[in-house]
């Protein structure tokens, strides 16, 4: 058997095998493509719905009404309700953590939308990668692959010749390479609590933010000294943040005393937090440097 051959025969397995696992969101040029992990259980990216409700369309062209369960945005999976019938849940590779290598050969499949099924093959191009989610927290681990797809594919399975699970397609990087969210131990456990209803809870604070090379940008080009520091871009209402008088312009230089020099460090303050608890972070507001205590 010949090369060419070989690819043909495992695209063609893919899609039999697996292909009825992957559903679509939405309709028409919808939002995405998830993949059956359970009895009436779907996995997708978080970033793929709005609001609660979707409409799920399976391969054979079946629709149905889809209820989001539980969302995870700092990893950007969801994990949503709907009949998904006699359909068999889709199986995670059990590979050790690591197993998966640059040149390793993998199949990513899509629904866009329920617009049909697509099979593309590819090469594992690098591991390890990163990207930011949702809400801004980086995504460590991602698998960055040549596997093509078209829009609405975001949330679809990426599997290794075997029809295992080895990631979840998330977004396009530079050069059309594709990252997805690692199927590892860690997301595998994080995703049984999804299907479980039980959405993680981390203390917030209400804010949008700006990394410190814009913030320096900004204050340079209205003629304020250069900071390290967080941009507050928007505030939300009736947020920590807002409780606390933040307000959009505010630039955040310290966390609990400790200097900001990249969003990461942020964040870490944040995790390391519980409900309830007073965080103090310096800002500068104009010139004018002052203390803010936020109430999480």
């Amino acid at each position: 058997m010949t090369v060419l051959e070989e690819l043909e025969s495992a695209i063609q397995s893919a899609a039999e095998r697996t292909g009825p696992k992957v559903i679509g969101l939405g309709q028409g040029w919808g939002r995405g493509s998830g993949v059956v992990i359970g009895s009436g259980r779907i996995l997708t990216n978080a970033h793929n719905l709005r609001g609660d409700e979707v409409t799920v369309t399976f391969l054979d062209g079946r629709r149905e009404p889809g209820r989001v369960l539980a969302t995870d945005q700092d990893l950007d999976l969801a994990v949503i309700e709907a009949d998904t019938a006699d359909i068999e849940p889709i199986e995670w590779s059990d590979g050790p953590e690591g197993s998966v290598s640059i040149g390793r050969s993998v199949l990513a499949l899509a629904n866009p939308g329920g617009r049909g099924l697509r099979v593309t093959p590819g090469f594992v191009s690098s591991t390890a990668r990163s990207f930011r989610g949702p809400r801004g927290r980086r995504i460590s681990g991602a698998i960055e692959h040549t596997a093509p797809l078209p829009r609405g594919s975001s949330g679809g399975p990426l599997v290794d010749g075997s029809g295992r699970l080895l990631g979840i397609n998330a977004l396009r990087a530079d050069g059309g390479l594709i990252l997805a969210v690692p199927a590892d131990a860690a997301t595998r456990e994080r995703v049984e609590q999804l299907s479980r209803g039980e959405s993680p809870k981390r203390a917030r604070l209400g804010i949008a933010i700006a990394p410190p090379r814009v913030a320096r940008r900004l204050r340079r080009a209205v003629g304020l000294p250069e900071r390290d520091g967080i941009l507050v871009r928007a505030v939300e209402r009736g947020s920590a943040a807002d409780r606390a008088g933040l307000e959009r312009g505010d630039l955040i230089v310290a966390v609990a005393g400790k200097e900001l020099d990249r969003i990461e460090a942020l964040y870490e303050a944040l995790d390391g937090a519980n409900a309830g608890d007073q965080l103090e972070l310096t800002i500068v507001r104009g010139a004018d440097e002052r203390t803010v205590s936020v109430s999480l």
